[in-house]
């Protein structure tokens, strides 16, 4: 009885793995997001297009806004700039939509984007900002070339304007532009793909100069470890 539970326990993960590696040689991302989380001017810019944007239907639940600090921002331009409904500057990105509503409007409730980079990768969620294109066949008229069926609109398609899909060759074109040309929305989805990085991981920049920092350390003192050894022993030989 227990081998054939395992004969069918490993049948499952044989399955399941070939399926993932399927489904991730289906997604080729073939952009790099560009990611700099010592650009502050880009972080802070990302920040106020979350906030406009993304913050209606997406929470932060693991990011504080006063965490904001440290791209740069004061708590009097954080609470000018990116607080709209009486949040205070220690509270953390919270949404007032009800999950069970958001999934009858949308089939499914927006996700957190707390940690999404994290989980998805940089260049995955600048992929898919790029990628929404024009499809009748779905409920919000629209789809998305890393997101198959996707349920999100494109909220952004003023902004970028309407891309139709050519099925053969698999590519994207402008049919309607819109209020950026695609540099300035290339940029704009970038600056938001660039905060999204730094909200999954607030501390990675202080936790790498640490790194640096205690790894310098351990060669200076390796260094000076080999000198005491080498004096305590001359005498010993």
């Amino acid at each position: 009885m227990f081998k054939q539970w395992m004969i069918q326990a490993c049948l499952g993960l044989a399955v399941l793995a070939t399926t993932v590696a399927t489904q991730a040689n289906e997604m080729h991302i073939d952009v790099k997001a560009p990611v700099n989380l010592s650009d502050k001017e880009s972080l802070q810019r990302g920040a106020k297009i979350f906030v406009n944007y993304c913050l209606n239907c997406h929470s932060a639940n693991y990011m504080r806004y006063n965490r904001l600090q440290d791209i740069g921002l004061t708590d009097k331009q954080i609470k000018d700039n990116l607080l709209f409904a009486g949040e205070k500057v220690g509270e953390t990105m919270r949404i007032s939509m009800n999950p069970k509503d958001a999934k009858k409007w949308f089939g499914a409730a927006p996700p957190d984007l707390s940690v999404e980079v994290r989980a998805r990768g940089a260049d995955w969620v600048y992929a898919y900002l790029r990628g929404f294109y024009k499809d009748e066949s779905r409920p919000t008229g629209w789809n998305n070339t890393v997101y198959d069926k996707v349920a999100m609109p494109h909220v952004l398609y003023e902004l970028q304007g309407i891309q139709v899909m050519d099925h053969e060759n698999h590519t994207l074109s402008l049919e309607k532009a819109g209020k950026l040309n695609p540099q300035e929305y290339d940029q704009f989805v970038g600056d938001l793909t660039n905060f999204l990085a730094y909200m999954s991981e607030p501390a990675k920049q202080s936790r790498l100069w640490i790194g640096v920092a205690v790894l310098l350390f351990l060669s200076v003192l390796l260094v000076l470890a080999k000198k005491i050894k080498a004096e305590y022993w001359k005498d010993i030989r």
